[in-house]
């Protein structure tokens, strides 16, 4: 359904253009309206946060086109970070394409997950895996993280695996990561000290049901899990196993409801020290392991 975009011309007043575009946001059902009219505002006139909060009074001039371009996506319930090509993610830029998950803040709990396990050993030079790379978010974040980590990326996706390769190098990370281009961990052999995968685990029946920016927007590639949504763990999990040096740490973000199906295919390969932790909103969303 399209809705009805705010008009904008040069001379309309930065604070006016907020107000209108949160406002037709919200009349839209979009839940972050007053968010999205700020982030929004901010990239078509190429401006921060502050400038807009301190001139609310100045027009938009040459950015008032582009603007409403930027408004009438987001009202056919286009991300933001689709619209202006970026996610911010652990503090770090992440273009997107098409064949990339969007990253979502409550995957930022898998990367807390890693670095409590972690602990004081951040010096450490950790060999990372992770299945599923995408866009490369959660390997870039563990990256920054951990400074002499070497992390390996691997999607199935030829063109997330490109989005990967460039987020990496745009963020310094080419000379400490590489991307492979593979079935989960067909490709490789073991040595990892530490596997993470945010695979896709939405039940095939569910898939209807999700959010405009969800089913629309991201390739359904990530987020089909089949019928159970855990068909992707039943290939990680048995794999991850002989993939982990001795005593190697498995990070695995999942489904709502999903933790108990999960920890059992980790019990029936021998994992031990099973660890939940929750999301944003108070859900089960992270489960960690290790290889006994």
């Amino acid at each position: 359904m399209k809705a009805l975009s705010p008009l904008f011309d040069a001379a309309t007043p930065r604070g006016s253009a907020r107000h209108a575009l949160s406002r037709a946001f919200a009349e839209r059902g979009i839940p972050s309206a007053e968010l999205d009219a700020r982030v929004l505002l901010c990239a078509a006139l190429g401006v921060d946060h502050a400038a807009l909060v301190r001139d609310p009074d100045a027009p938009l001039g040459a950015g008032a086109e582009l603007l409403a371009q930027f408004s009438a996506r987001r009202l056919d319930r286009e991300p933001v970070s689709r619209i202006i090509g970026y996610r911010e993610f652990w503090g770090v830029r992440f273009e997107l394409g098409p064949e990339t998950l969007d990253p979502r803040a409550d995957t930022e709990t898998l990367v807390e997950a890693v670095l409590e396990q972690v602990g004081a050993d951040v010096s450490r030079p950790w060999r990372l895996l992770d299945l599923g790379v995408g866009s490369g978010a959660i390997l870039g974040a563990l990256l920054q993280s951990l400074p002499n980590a070497y992390g390996v990326g691997v999607d199935i996706s030829p063109a997330a695996c490109a989005a990967a390769r460039n987020n990496l190098a745009a963020n310094g990370f080419a000379e400490r990561g590489c991307i492979v281009c593979g079935d989960w961990a067909a490709p490789l052999r073991g040595g990892f000290d530490i596997i993470v995968s945010n695979p896709p685990y939405i039940r095939g029946g569910g898939l209807a049901g999700l959010a405009p920016e969800v089913v629309v927007y991201d390739p359904r590639l990530a987020l089909d899990g089949g019928v159970d949504g855990l068909d992707a763990y039943r290939a990680i999990i048995p794999a991850a196993r002989g993939l982990l040096a001795q005593g190697g740490l498995l990070a695995l973000e999942f489904g709502l409801g999903q933790g108990d199906d999960v920890a059992g295919l980790l019990r029936a390969e021998s994992f031990g020290e099973l660890n939940f932790r929750l999301d944003l909103n108070g859900r089960k969303r992270i489960i960690s392991a290790r290889r006994a």
